[in-house]
């Protein structure tokens, strides 16, 4: 929700005064929907959350002909406070969310690995799609964006173009993958794992550490724990970085100065 808030309240912050329709309108013009999480459904619900939070005031209401009535809205001191703080997170905030195809690679049907090859074809297929659309949107959007608007348009295509290079490397791949799950089928199950095992820990580094760093090396340092140790810690985050383990969405914050707008 982080991201439509920001979006919201930036875009008044940015343009003035607007109602919701001119919002929903702002966003499909800048095709929201391509290239951020964003619902340009969903706008309506969170103006009237935002409002009912006070982070945003009605400050009047217009009637053109015989449309409704429509509830103008701009950002308070309250809002502004509250949007430095989201682009500051969203900012400073790194997310890598795994993909459920990984997860179903390594569960692949003993019987249907013939399909293999040609499941990683289809999705190499519709990557490429993807990538001749985004690009095309791309160039018609590049006259009117912002350098700033670019580089996010453009972040896009970069991570597609990475994907479709990951996957092309894995379909040379494939046959050793058949002939490594044929082999493994062909031995039996596995046996089940009869005691826990050392699970990755995020901790945040004690001030004490940070200041013995090696001259030069930065705040934050991925540390892996000494072969033996009872558990694999993975020392990172500036002091006072709550520890994260989600195992599904790998979200860490970078050390940064004190909290600035940006």
């Amino acid at each position: 929700m982080s991201s439509i808030r920001l979006y919201i309240l930036g875009s008044l912050a940015q343009r003035g005064e607007m109602h919701g329709h001119q919002l929903r309108l702002l966003a499909e013009e800048e095709h929201v929907h391509l290239w951020t999480d964003i619902s340009v459904g969903a706008l309506y619900g969170a103006i009237k959350r935002l409002a009912v939070e006070g982070l945003i005031d009605v400050v009047r209401v217009e009637r053109e002909g015989n449309f409704p009535e429509r509830q103008i809205y701009a950002i308070n001191d309250a809002g502004r406070e509250a949007l430095a703080n989201i682009r500051l997170e969203q900012l400073t905030t790194l997310t890598f969310r795994s993909d459920p195809f990984d997860l179903a690679l390594t569960r692949l049907d003993g019987d249907r690995l013939d399909d293999v090859q040609h499941i990683i074809e289809g999705r190499l297929q519709a990557l490429g799609m993807l990538l001749e659309e985004t690009e095309e949107a791309n160039v018609r959007a590049l006259p009117y964006l912002t350098l700033s608007e670019t580089f996010a348009m453009q972040h896009r295509e970069h991570r597609i173009r990475s994907e479709l290079d990951w996957l092309r490397g894995l379909l040379a791949e494939v046959p050793a993958i058949v002939a490594d799950e044929q082999q493994r089928n062909a031995g039996g199950r596995a046996p089940l794992p009869t005691k826990s095992h050392a699970q990755h820990t995020v901790r945040a580094i004690p001030p004490a550490e940070l200041r013995a760093a090696r001259p030069g090396a930065p705040s934050a340092e991925l540390q892996a724990a000494p072969p033996g140790a009872p558990s694999a810690e993975l020392h990172a985050a500036p002091p006072g970085t709550p520890s994260h383990t989600d195992p599904t969405d790998h979200t860490t914050t970078p050390p940064r100065k004190a909290p600035t707008h940006v």
